[in-house]
């Protein structure tokens, strides 16, 4: 009786670092390595801004982590033979798609579109996640750097 419970205490545990990995992007948000990075800037003007949601279709996490959770929890279940084999399988299969569903939500975040006249006279479109609070025609600074463009308030 206690591979059961241990199995599901992995699978709880597994799914739950999952939950932990959500990531925030907003227009303040930096990561350590941009510090001392130098990023160009430009200028413009606010043409337009969109409400987008954002989430993280890539991630591998969720699937391994809910894919092993779920075999292991099969197994205990599952026992020997044939039909343990089966409920493994099973498991993990069914633990992937969960923990995949899992880490889709926890890293979903609204964010912004924004299309911005350049002085320069280009137009460029950069999504960047929360809320910038910017309005067509206000004067902004389009920050280019590792981690892409971001656009913050001239």
């Amino acid at each position: 009786m206690k591979k059961p419970l241990i199995a599901v205490s992995l699978a709880v545990a597994a799914l739950g670092v999952i939950g932990g990995c959500a990531t925030y992007d907003g227009p303040r948000d930096y990561a350590v390595g941009e510090e001392r990075v130098v990023q160009s800037v430009e200028y413009g003007t606010v043409q337009s801004v969109r409400a987008v949601r954002l989430d993280e279709r890539g991630a591998p996490v969720g699937t391994f982590a809910g894919a092993a959770a779920g075999g292991i929890l099969g197994s205990a279940i599952g026992g020997r033979g044939a039909g343990g084999a089966v409920a493994t399988i099973l498991g993990a299969v069914g633990g992937g798609l969960a923990g995949n569903a899992i880490e889709h939500d926890a890293t979903a975040h609204d964010g912004e579109q924004i299309v911005v006249r350049l002085d320069n006279g280009a137009t460029i479109a950069v999504v960047q996640g929360g809320s910038a609070e910017l309005r067509p025609g206000d004067r902004v600074q389009v920050l280019n750097g590792p981690r892409g463009a971001r656009v913050e308030r001239a």
